[in-house]
């Protein structure tokens, strides 16, 4: 195991050698020019001298690969010791549980929220009723107060409006907070000052100026569903702006980040009360910005239409140092939702089932996987 964790290390080193391309809203345009150093899945799995006992599922670990040729999936068996669930539907969003080896997956088009951990069978927890093309189910998070209460809250399009639900063990889930206009996107996020929700929602059409409309807003609620104490205007809106939101994500410094697909660019806000402004981090190339994830200082963005994970590094006043980072490319296809678990691992979810040009799904997808973050810290996910 320890031989494992150090080829783990390895790969997380190899990993952080490639580029992307983006633009800085401040410098101008820059271009950064892709150095692709591996293909398939994790450049193919590593090669050890010798086969180490299998891991105990229950443990959430996986046992390393035996073999340098990269090992095709099965049906639903995944060989690749990243891989936690297997032959889901697209996955709109992940909620990673407390100890680390388990997460709640909200499948976009079913409405079904599952519970995964590697080794076990997916678990049904609930079904939200969605309408799939209308956007479906797009959001996750647990409760602020997990620990003592089990409550879970989703983001979904339904054939109504798009609306803020409470999951309950046991129990079917009941509307937060209704009425949102129907638009493109959708996330939510936990505002790390007040516990409270924070809902991005999508803008159909010139809404987002307006402010008694919902749409293309970031609202700030409680666990109630009510405006939080210190919004702007004193309503649920804390934040106006957004196109279509894709992901939503906090730093241990507080800084929420909230990817969005603008007119012409795919855009990366720095949230802050009242509008949006200019993006911290703009992408002319449009590579498809969804989940985003904080961890170990790094601020990484799953990608849809370039398969793969775009990785920054925040400074200080929203600024960001060193080059940015495209990992994994073409590794597991369509990369959609993005979560960190309290281990210091980053779990992501794949979007190849969803009928979109050039996805190519394999025999396992939709999948989830675990990995280690590029920037190194936390457990080996192996």
């Amino acid at each position: 195991m320890a031989r494992w964790r150090i080829v783990g290390g390895m790969l997380a080193v190899c990993l952080f050698l490639v580029g992307g391309c983006a633009s800085f809203p401040d410098d101008g345009s820059r271009t950064w020019h892709d150095q692709v150093e591996s293909s398939g899945e994790l450049g193919g799995p590593p090669t050890l001298d010798e086969p180490e006992p299998p891991a105990d599922p229950s443990s959430g670990n996986a046992p390393p690969p035996t073999s340098s040729a990269p090992q095709q999936p099965a049906g639903c068996e995944d060989p690749d010791p990243q891989v936690v669930a297997t032959c889901l539907s697209p996955v709109g969003a992940i909620a990673v549980l407390p100890d680390g080896f388990s997460a709640l997956v909200a499948e976009r088009t079913t409405g079904r929220v599952l519970k995964v951990q590697r080794g076990s069978a997916p678990q049904l927890i609930a079904t939200v009723p969605v309408d799939a093309a209308a956007g479906g189910l797009s959001g996750l998070v647990l409760s602020p107060s997990y620990a003592e209460d089990e409550l879970v809250y989703a983001y979904a399009a339904t054939a109504d409006d798009e609306r803020v639900l409470r999951i309950a063990p046991g129990e079917a889930p009941k509307p937060v907070l209704t009425g949102i206009p129907r638009g493109p996107g959708g996330a939510l996020g936990v505002d790390a000052a007040t516990g409270s929700l924070l809902v991005a929602t999508g803008d159909p059409g010139g809404a987002a100026g307006n402010p008694a409309s919902l749409a293309g807003k970031v609202l700030r609620i409680d666990t109630l569903g009510r405006p939080t104490t210190g919004n702007p205007a004193g309503t649920a809106v804390y934040a106006s702006g957004l196109s279509n939101p894709q992901g939503m994500c906090t730093g241990t410094d507080g800084t929420t980040w909230v990817t969005d697909r603008a007119a012409g660019r795919d855009v990366l806000f720095r949230l802050g009360a009242g509008t949006l402004g200019t993006p911290a981090w703009s992408w002319p190339n449009r590579p498809g910005v969804a989940g985003c994830s904080v961890l170990g200082g790094a601020l990484a963005i799953a990608l849809t239409g370039t398969k793969s994970l775009f990785v920054l590094r925040p400074g200080q006043d929203g600024t960001f140092t060193g080059d940015p980072r495209t990992l994994l490319p073409d590794a597991y296809g369509r990369l959609a939702a993005a979560a960190a678990g309290p281990d210091g691992l980053l779990w992501l979810g794949t979007v190849n089932k969803d009928g979109a040009a050039g996805a190519l799904p394999k025999l396992s997808d939709d999948r989830v996987i675990r990995i280690q973050p590029p920037t190194g810290g936390g457990a080996s996910a192996a």
